[in-house]
């Protein structure tokens, strides 16, 4: 009797020593599933393409196109994802037209849990870099794609950026005010942004797009803000335009921004701003308006349009100021 129990006492103790050293000795792949990626369903949306032939604007001085970036991106953040465990829709592989409401489709179709469309930017001052992601319509309905916009915005900072860069996360109302960007418009109610990493048009950021370690940074950067997001609560998404809809402020859109009008944006709000503050308002006025028309998506178009409802307010405009205070707060948030 003595003897048995001493045997089962070892064997007892042996497989408690193998399961320890197997707990132990567990790979990478062993844990994979423990992603709060694995079974995600994430739609890459790699913008533009096939585009050469038809715009002369979508191309940095050294002849690297936008939409070749964007692929690259789009490739090196596929098998990222798909080392995480998650599923990638890609709206397209190589250099094609792919129509922008079957992009959207492709989302809504197999319920994808987030749709991310990669861009760069373009625009007339070449000095310009610094990231823009888009949400769709408005902020305090679209909380969701406002949360994921702002962890894009801060992993794009931290991989590609110097610390004090300024970083502008606008509603796609700004570029297109009659009704958003196409994609986040048919894909809405799922997690949805745009991103304009960084400026083509600027020439040694251009020089940075051509190289793959770089698109490799990018796309990390990604990665890592859908880590994030999936890792914490993901708000609601609520019916659009349901708190409110704002009237339709028109601003310079595509081509038009490569205009040399477009390369006073800075310029013009800072002006603007002065003279504000030396009450000279309606020059004031005029020189915010055009600065924000001309680049309606940058870091100083919110304050632009802050200071335009002040001076509205000042003037008894009142019903025009209300809506201008009410832009912003919708279609302007930080980080």
């Amino acid at each position: 009797m003595r003897n048995t129990f001493a045997l089962s006492y070892l064997l007892f103790i042996s497989a408690s020593l193998t399961i320890l050293f197997l707990s132990g000795c567990q790979t990478p792949e062993s844990t994979a599933s423990a992603s709060v990626l694995s079974g995600k369903v994430i739609c890459v949306d790699a913008g533009h393409g096939g585009t050469a032939a038809t715009d002369s604007y979508r191309v940095g001085a050294g002849g690297e196109r936008e939409e070749w970036i964007n692929l690259r991106v789009a490739r090196d953040l596929k098998k990222l994802l798909e080392a995480e465990g998650a599923r990638v829709l890609m709206t397209r592989s190589k250099d094609t037209h792919v129509d922008l409401q079957a992009r959207a489709m492709l989302a809504v179709d197999q319920k994808a849990d987030v749709f991310l469309s990669i861009h760069h930017n373009a625009t007339a001052d070449t000095s310009v870099n610094f990231p823009i992601i888009y949400y769709h319509a408005n902020a305090s309905e679209n909380k969701a794609s406002v949360q994921l916009a702002q962890l894009v915005g801060q992993q794009l900072l931290q991989a590609l950026f110097p610390q004090d860069t300024l970083i502008s996360i606008a509603s796609d109302h700004t570029i297109f005010p009659k009704g958003g960007t196409a994609v986040l418009r048919h894909s809405y109610g799922i997690p949805g942004i745009i991103g304009e990493a960084s400026f083509f048009t600027n020439p040694s950021e251009e020089e940075q797009l051509r190289q793959e370690s770089y698109n490799q940074q990018e796309a990390q950067a990604y990665l890592q803000s859908l880590i994030t997001f999936f890792g914490q609560e993901i708000p609601t998404i609520e019916e659009k335009y349901s708190r409110i809809q704002l009237p339709p402020f028109a601003v310079l859109q595509e081509a038009e921004r490569m205009h040399p009008t477009a390369r006073l944006w800075l310029q013009d709000y800072q002006q603007g701003k002065a003279l504000y503050d030396e009450h000279q308002l309606d020059t004031a006025y005029q020189l915010l308006t055009r600065s924000a028309r001309s680049f309606p998506d940058s870091y100083v178009a919110g304050e632009a349009h802050l200071l335009r409802a002040e001076i509205l307010a000042v003037q008894d405009s009142l019903e025009a100021a209300t809506a201008t205070f009410q832009r912003v707060k919708e279609y302007y948030v930080g980080l």
